[in-house]
């Protein structure tokens, strides 16, 4: 990196190349993408986060590309076996946690550490809405972006306890809301495949 700021629409570009920094277990399989960092741009976008807005954008894409190393197919790291994909994922969530702890951010750390917890329980059990995953993330990266709302400590509970996520969408949605973030939530939703229900 030079000394400009990192642009948080960057973030998967710089993600790329600290990943290649990472040794060979990790460098030798990682790859560029054209994805946008959608999670990372809405929370870059918010007011929590205007002092380093690249710096929050790659973190948050880091813990979220080790999501898709566990649950789904990661962006850079897609020519990883299965196994390797479990471990470089569980590596990545403690980078990220680490890093957003020496950004002085005690919330992001705890939004992101019960994120990581909520998918690891919605993987293991069952019943719950099939979009409760991306649900958890845009809710967590708005409560990171402009902090919670005042409902959303009872709707992460509600969705842990029963699987339903639907006042947890409704709760990020209105923060997004009343924080000036609708349009990157929305842009964020379509981005991870969530279609947001559209009510009036």
């Amino acid at each position: 990196m030079t000394g400009s700021p990192l642009r948080p629409e960057d973030a998967l570009a710089e993600l790329a190349s600290q990943l290649r920094e990472e040794g060979p277990v990790v460098s030798s399989h990682v790859s560029e993408s054209d994805a946008t960092p959608a999670i990372g741009l809405l929370v870059a976008a918010g007011p929590r986060c205007v002092a380093d807005p690249g710096a929050y954008a790659t973190v948050v894409e880091l813990v979220r590309e080790g999501y898709l190393c566990h649950y789904r197919e990661p962006r850079l790291l897609g020519r990883l076996d299965a196994d390797l994909r479990l471990l470089v994922g569980d590596h990545l969530y403690a980078r990220g946690i680490e890093r957003l702890a020496r950004l002085g951010d005690l919330l992001a750390v705890g939004e992101l550490s019960d994120l990581i917890s909520i998918a690891a329980q919605l993987d293991a059990g069952s019943g719950s809405d099939s979009d409760a995953g991306e649900i958890a993330w845009l809710a967590a990266a708005v409560a990171i972006a402009a902090g919670p709302g005042a409902g959303h400590e009872a709707a992460k509970a509600v969705l842990r306890e029963s699987g339903d996520a639907e006042p947890l969408w409704m709760a990020a949605r209105e923060r997004a809301e009343r924080t000036g973030l609708s349009e990157h939530l929305s842009r964020a939703s379509e981005a991870v495949g969530f279609a947001a229900p559209n009510r009036g």
